[in-house]
């Protein structure tokens, strides 16, 4: 019997021990899945398992982003949440409102974020005071890609002007070139229109319009210009281009099938992780307009029970905001740090393009949230946004049809 007592407690004691060594657990649910985006996110994992972490990863592919939040809502309605989830913007206050995201200021305030953070980027990681997020990079979204190599044969430089833009794709197009690569996704639609709405509204009335959904500038002469302008760019693209994916929208680029891109910096990683060079290979330069769209990546934590999750995510917090997975991983995703105080001198010219502009339109006030990737306003008022833009762009409604059906959309959905 005494034998028995012994074996058992024996087994209770090994168990406790391997519990107490654990360590920081972390199981990490996102979205990046292309080549430049996975080569990004093995960096964070690599560094979460140098500092004793195990991760477990959760990769959602599709939808930039929709279907890894189809996957959340599914997972925290069923009691079982990952540890930490690739969130941004307003959709972070969305779940904090749901009562299901963690504390994490005692890292925040022991690491001096407020500090390193520009107040813009640290407002999106904030809920109601306390931090609950933290920010990975900072991307751009108003860029234009293209093929060096096509415009060069062609004689085309860089437009500066959406004038400018038609013009090279009406030439390109006479030359049996495709001028602009897109994939037929809501999302992908409404990057194009956004980045078109900043270049042709300017930066005030694109704040009116798309944060503050003022309806006068919504139902604007303006914004019919809009409208016409994605009339001529539906007439830029291929045949082909329902469902397809932005990375192999990208690859056409790269692989000289299409000339320009519309797309925000991660298209650059797909580049870069090609081996192409920018200002050889590729060129980049912001889209015709003035201002910037910023499209911030961050991972909130969500409430989770047991030592080694909650050890995980203090941990996973800490190096995700550390200078050293900043400059590695925006070396690779094509973004620049949300740090201030990251050296950029490894950082190729498109990126040094970036954080300059950035820079200046945050002085001249054109520094403006992307409402495409989610940045600037809730889930019900972008979402009616988008099925207006899409629809347009898959149809033959008129300009004038699109905006009326704008205005009334954003009404009826808040």
């Amino acid at each position: 019997m005494k034998k028995y007592v012994f074996a058992a407690a024996a087994t209770l004691a090994l168990a406790a021990s391997s519990i107490a060594q654990a360590g920081p657990e972390a199981e990490v649910l996102h979205w990046w899945t292309s080549g430049g985006e996975a080569k990004s996110v093995a960096v964070l994992q690599q560094e979460f398992s140098a500092n004793g972490g195990t991760w477990t990863d959760m990769p959602v592919a599709g939808g930039g982003g929709d279907a890894a939040m189809t996957a959340l809502r599914a997972r925290v309605l069923s009691g079982n949440a990952p540890t930490a989830v690739q969130l941004k913007g307003p959709a972070i206050q969305e779940w904090y409102e749901e009562g299901v995201l963690a504390d994490i200021s005692k890292v925040a305030e022991a690491e001096g974020w407020d500090k390193v953070l520009p107040a813009s980027i640290a407002a999106h990681m904030k809920c109601e005071g306390q931090w609950c997020a933290a920010p990975v990079n900072v991307h751009r979204v108003d860029w234009l890609w293209a093929n060096a190599e096509i415009l060069s044969a062609n004689g085309i430089e860089m437009p500066t002007s959406w004038d400018e833009f038609n013009a090279a794709a009406e030439k390109l197009q006479a030359a049996g070139v495709i001028p602009l690569a897109h994939g037929g996704q809501a999302w992908q639609d409404a990057t194009v229109f956004e980045v078109v709405a900043l270049g042709l509204l300017g930066a005030e009335d694109f704040h009116k319009a798309f944060v503050e959904l003022d309806p006068t500038t919504l139902g604007s002469d303006k914004m019919v210009a809009v409208f016409d302008q994605m009339r001529r760019m539906r007439g830029y693209v291929d045949s082909n281009f329902p469902g397809r994916d932005w990375n192999l929208a990208t690859s056409m680029v790269m692989n000289g099938e299409a000339a320009f891109q519309i797309m925000g910096d991660w298209a650059k990683g797909e580049f870069m992780a090609a081996g192409k060079v920018p200002g050889e290979d590729f060129l980049c330069a912001s889209a015709p307009g003035a201002g910037f769209l910023y499209n911030v990546d961050s991972f909130a934590m969500f409430d989770v029970d047991g030592a080694d999750k909650q050890d995980g995510q203090a941990l996973l917090a800490k190096l995700i905001v550390g200078q050293n997975f900043q400059k590695v991983f925006n070396l690779n995703k094509g973004s620049i740090p949300a740090r201030v105080d990251v050296a950029m001198d490894e950082f190729d010219s498109c990126a040094h393009l970036s954080a300059s502009e950035m820079t200046a339109s945050s002085e001249e006030g054109s520094l403006l949230p992307s409402y495409a990737h989610g940045m600037a306003m809730r889930g019900a008022q972008s979402g009616a946004i988008t099925d207006v833009v899409t629809a347009h762009f898959n149809s033959d409604m008129s300009s004038a049809e699109a905006v009326k059906m704008l205005t009334q959309a954003v009404a009826n959905s808040l």
